[in-house]
């Protein structure tokens, strides 16, 4: 507790992330505390009312308490959300369903006790394990230069290297590669919950395939500018969907509202290569998700085809002659500067369906003609 007003009140720290936050629901002996002192003082502590306080909500020992973590105001890391997309985009079976949760939030995980989507904090790297592009570089660790044998950090990394471990020549895996990152960080910041990116993922920074890289004052951990222009469409695809998280409207009185709150509050339906319906079979690898947002006049159909070929889905029709035709804002699968496009003016979808390429996911927008610009 010292040490936490310390911070705040001499440091002026806006929050903490308590790494294995979980230990400090242990008592003396080990066991699990129903109502942990440590952390409710934290929480209930005057001086330290309006701090950010984001919990790793497990610990060493085998305690898993993400959904269940003790207090109201604690954020939780969603290591659920890491896990099932990265086996999603990997192409394991038994996915789907489990990842339309997290994509809404994760009802199943924090639906109870009237928890909001906000406590879950989703994201797919952080500063242990891969980085996003060692994510699809490498099916395996590589830590020999740990000094360990390569005997230290986690094995199961859900890692795919898309045909090749390491750096290569080949253009095909490349692209393919390319296509995962902007897949990953597409559902990471569209999902419901609080979205959080490592530093260096948008720029694809790499560790070589370290994936327990504390260890290092080098070029394993430094930032290298270069990236910013050699990744410069993927650093580019990061702003203009960080940007569109935000919409604005012309009339100035209008509320500044994120396509994050708006996802979350229109209406829904999951479908499949056909409307309204989704393929929750154990080897289904697609699923859509379409969102009528009344309160803009905006549909959103969002697409994940995980398959390793093209599929075409139905789109619903524009029977409102009002509507204007679906557009594309998001392709994954396609070169830059095509997969993404600045949402005023994306190029329109005449047909009535629409072909997703394999391992990709698209993104799609209908609004009213009549409409200002968002």
């Amino acid at each position: 507790m010292d040490s936490v007003r310390y911070g705040v009140k001499e440091m002026h720290v806006d929050g903490f992330r308590f790494d294995l936050a979980s230990i400090l629901s242990r008592d003396s002996y080990g066991d699990v505390m129903s109502a942990p002192p440590v952390l409710w003082d934290i929480e209930s502590d005057p001086e330290l009312a309006g701090l950010k306080l984001i919990a790793e909500a497990w610990d060493a020992a085998g305690l898993y308490q993400v959904g269940s973590f003790i207090g109201d105001t604690w954020k939780e890391w969603n290591g659920r959300f890491r896990d099932d997309f990265h086996r999603l985009f990997r192409g394991e079976e038994a996915m789907v369903r489990k990842v339309a949760e997290r994509f809404l939030g994760s009802p199943d995980i924090y639906g109870h006790k009237q928890r909001e989507a906000e406590q879950s904090v989703k994201f797919r790297t952080f500063h242990d394990g891969f980085s996003l592009n060692d994510l699809v570089f490498y099916s395996r660790k590589h830590n020999e230069g740990n000094g360990e044998e390569n005997r230290d950090g986690g094995d199961d990394n859900r890692s795919w290297n898309c045909g090749a471990e390491g750096p290569t020549n080949e253009p095909e895996v490349e692209k393919l590669r390319k296509r995962q990152v902007k897949n990953f960080l597409t559902a990471t910041v569209l999902s419901i919950g609080l979205a959080m990116l490592l530093m260096g993922d948008e720029v694809r920074r790499t560790q070589a395939g370290n994936n327990n890289a504390y260890c290092h004052d080098n070029e394993t951990n430094w930032f290298d500018w270069t990236l910013l222009e050699k990744h410069a469409d993927t650093l580019r695809f990061v702003k203009l969907l960080n940007r569109r998280r935000i919409l604005r409207d012309n009339d100035a009185e209008r509320e500044r509202r994120t396509l994050y709150q708006l996802l979350r509050e229109g209406r829904k339906a999951w479908h499949g290569v056909k409307l309204f319906q989704p393929d929750w079979n154990h080897w289904s690898h697609s699923i859509a998700l379409g969102a009528e947002l009344k309160s803009e006049r905006l549909l959103i159909h969002i697409i994940m085809n995980t398959y390793w070929d093209p599929v075409t889905f139905e789109l619903p029709k524009a029977e409102d002659l009002e509507l204007s035709p679906w557009r594309r804002w998001i392709d994954t699968a396609l070169e830059s500067p095509s997969d993404i496009v600045e949402w005023q003016t994306p190029p329109p979808i005449p047909k009535s369906a629409y072909r997703a390429e394999g391992c990709s996911v698209v993104v799609l927008f209908r609004k009213l003609e009549d409409q200002a610009q968002v």
